[in-house]
C-alpha cells in the first residue's frame, strides 16, 4: 500500500515540533539549516538525531562533521528564515569561536546541544545523522519557537483552557 504524498505531509504537520538550526563549519565557515526533525536517542551516552533531505546542502555537508543543535526561541523566528533560505536583512549573530572540534553556535539561541558525528543511517529520501552531545546549554526564561501546520505558531496563543476532569465513572 503506497501512501499519497500530499496526505502524509498534512498529517505530519499536525505534529507540533520545535525550530532548530543545525550548524556546522566548512572551510572555516559557519553554515547552518533549519531543520525540525530532531529528537533525543539516548541519555548515557548523550545522542541526539537530526533527519536532513539527502539533497540539501546541508544533508551533503553534514557526513563525519561535528554539529551543534541551536534550539530556537521565539524571538528567533528571523534565524529560522534565514536558515531556510529567506535571507534575513541583518546577518546572524555567532558566538564566539567555539573549542577545538566543535561546531559553530548561534548566539542567543534558547539551548544549544554541540556535537561530534556518531552515526549517519539512510532514512529514504533522508539522512539520519546521530551526534554525540559533547557540551550542552541553555538559557533561562523564553519560549521555543514552535512549528505546527506549516507555519511558525506562538505557543501562548496555542494555549487552550484544561478541560474539566470527569468527575466520576458514570
Amino acid at each position: 500500500m503506497t501512501t499519497d504524498e500530499r496526505l502524509l505531509r498534512d498529517c505530519l504537520g499536525h505534529f507540533a515540533t520545535g525550530v532548530t538550526v543545525v550548524t556546522c563549519e566548512i572551510d572555516g565557515v559557519p553554515h547552518g539549516a533549519t531543520v525540525n526533525s530532531f529528537t533525543a536517542v539516548s541519555l548515557d551516552p548523550a545522542l541526539v538525531l537530526v533527519s536532513l533531505h539527502r539533497r540539501s546542502r546541508a544533508g551533503r555537508h553534514l557526513a563525519g562533521r561535528p554539529f551543534t543543535v541551536n534550539v530556537l526561541g521565539e524571538d528567533q523566528r528571523g534565524l529560522a528564515e534565514h536558515f531556510a533560505g529567506r535571507r534575513a536583512q541583518a546577518p546572524p549573530r555567532w558566538e564566539a569561536r567555539p573549542p577545538a572540534g566543535l561546531a559553530p553556535r548561534l548566539a542567543g539561541s534558547l539551548a544549544t546541544l554541540a556535537c561530534t558525528p556518531w552515526a549517519a543511517y539512510d532514512g529514504g529520501d533522508h539522512v539520519l545523522f546521530v551526534g554525540r552531545v559533547e557540551e550542552a546549554e541553555h538559557r533561562e526564561g523564553g519560549r521555543p519557537l514552535v512549528f505546527y501546520e506549516g507555519e511558525f505558531r506562538d505557543l501562548r496563543a496555542a494555549r487552550s483552557p484544561r478541560a474539566a476532569a470527569p468527575s466520576g465513572h458514570g
